[in-house]
């Protein structure tokens, strides 16, 4: 029987070797190659496919009466899948292909809004619609004659080499990047790149052929990284565009954001890229990003209290976020489930780092559940949203591959996170980008949503009907009128009330 590619989405990076080993013509339109690939890669491999594969990638084959879909080790692309009363299987790489779909029943899911409030994304494999399931990054699922089962073909394994010098390990990272690099785009594309005032960013500018970069800044100097970037280009002799935020801006995106989401996200900084990649994509289809060195490097700066936290760690660490503590939760809902717990998403994850040291399991912790829930869902889907693709070189397996065998202490040090990394960095960029402290993602949202003259939106939502048939109102204004009147630590609380009840409106609202 013919074997018929019914979904794809994504970029393979290794299609020259490919299409030699798998007798593919290199002359077809690149989307029509790459479909040919993963047909002709199906055929020769089956299910091992994904393990021949570099790149962004989910789709789903019809092999006969077999249906065989995968996603990407990583998850960088997205895939659903949902099974009818009557036994079919809706499937797609968005939700919304799902919520078509004949014999779906959409009801909410309760159980993931009491995860949410805590993590402020949609972690593990359940999603806010009941029944509609995320295929999780390194896994395959098959259903044949009603029978749908879900394999995981890879899993992240830490074996760490102590054998190599600090140098060792940054000239091994830069020469696999110098060697990705030219896959990650066709010669006949034309790329830009995001820029912020980070190494990640630069670094890949510095060793992409992108003459113009991208950036987002504010009139509020202490959290407008623009003006790094800004030297950063012009050192690097590229290009410099910057998109000027404003309250009124980010607070107009957040229903677009939430419905192009397909999922509530409570990450500030995702309305923020929202709009960066609707004005990135006014002059250009293509554009690089620098996902994914944080998490397999040690980029964060909490990485450095990890030998602190020691073996406690896998009672309370769910990952870069972690809001709300159960008594808080069970004060705010009006539905609170015993037993449904975000420490529970994590416990295999540490079942298979045991014996290794703590930076090791918050960094798996943060690639597992972390990075597919929140980075890589917000940059698939608000570039996909905006008609622009993304790539992200340094999302790989070979990278990931640098990191998996390198020791903890070229991770990060009492001074400094993402040592090997930066010391990579600094072959192509100078000193004071490579070395520059991280700021992270800033967003001036708790200052400007404690603001009369912005958070109308945000303090109708908290107190409409819609809040009222989830949370208790006297709880959620002891909240609110804390945060407005000067505890602007309870932003993130806020927030994440907030874009879920958007979300809700958007997707549940008679």
């Amino acid at each position: 029987m013919a074997i018929i590619l019914k979904e794809y989405r994504g970029h393979i990076r290794n299609w020259a070797e490919l299409c030699e080993e798998l007798g593919v013509s290199k002359e077809l339109a690149p989307k029509d190659r790459e479909k040919a690939i993963i047909v002709a890669a199906y055929e020769k491999w089956g299910r091992d496919i994904a393990d021949h594969l570099y790149g962004m990638f989910a789709f789903a084959i019809e092999d006969g009466d077999k249906l065989f879909a995968v996603r990407d080790h990583f998850g960088t692309k997205p895939f659903y899948y949902y099974v009818t009363k009557d036994n079919k299987l809706l499937y797609g790489t968005f939700i919304k292909s799902i919520l078509e779909g004949e014999g779906f029943e959409k009801k909410l899911n309760p159980k993931s809004l009491q995860l949410y409030m805590t993590l402020t994304y949609v972690a593990g494999e359940e999603t806010f619609f009941e029944g509609v399931k995320k295929l999780m990054p390194g896994h395959y699922l098959e259903f044949v004659n009603g029978k749908l089962t879900v394999t995981r073909y890879w899993t992240p394994t830490f074996k760490p080499d102590e054998s190599k010098s600090l140098e060792d390990w940054a000239d091994e990272i830069h020469n696999t990047l110098a060697s990705i690099m030219p896959q990650v785009k066709l010669p006949e594309e034309t790329a830009e790149s995001f820029l912020s005032g980070g190494v990640d960013s630069s670094y890949v500018l510095a060793m992409s052929d992108a003459q113009m970069t991208d950036s987002c800044g504010y009139d509020d100097e202490r959290f407008d990284e623009s003006p790094l970037a800004a030297k950063t280009a012009e050192l690097l002799g590229r290009g410099f565009s910057r998109c000027r935020i404003t309250p009124e801006m980010y607070f107009d995106a957040v229903p677009y954001v939430m419905k192009g989401m397909e999922q509530p996200l409570g990450d500030a900084s995702a309305i923020v890229f929202a709009i960066g990649c609707k004005e990135t994509a006014k002059h250009t289809k293509l554009c690089y990003s620098g996902e994914g060195s944080d998490e397999f490097f040690g980029g964060y700066n909490m990485y450095r209290n990890a030998e602190r936290y020691g073996d406690n760690l896998k009672t309370f660490y769910v990952g870069n976020t972690n809001i709300m503590k159960e008594d808080e939760k069970k004060a705010l809902l009006k539905n609170y489930v015993e037993g449904v717990l975000p420490i529970d998403l994590v416990k295999n994850i540490y079942e298979e780092t045991e014996g290794l040291d703590p930076l090791t399991k918050m960094s798996d912790v943060d690639i597992q559940i972390w990075l597919e829930g929140d980075i890589y869902l917000n940059v698939d889907k608000m570039s996909e949203a905006a008609g622009l693709e993304i790539r992200m070189p340094l999302t790989d397996r070979r990278i990931f591959d640098i990191a998996s065998r390198m020791p903890s202490r070229f991770k990060v040090n009492e001074e400094q996170n993402k040592v090997a990394f930066r010391t990579a960095a600094a072959k192509v960029l100078p000193e004071e980008i490579a070395f520059r402290k991280k700021l992270g993602f800033v967003v001036p949202i708790r200052y400007w949503m404690s603001d009369e003259k912005y958070n109308a939106p945000v303090k109708n939502m908290l107190f409409s009907e819609t809040a009222d048939k989830f949370f208790n109102a006297d709880e959620v204004k002891k909240i609110w009128d804390e945060y407005v009147g000067g505890n602007s630590d309870l932003w993130r609380k806020i927030w994440t009330i907030y874009t879920f009840l958007v979300w809700y409106n958007e997707y549940f609202a008679d």
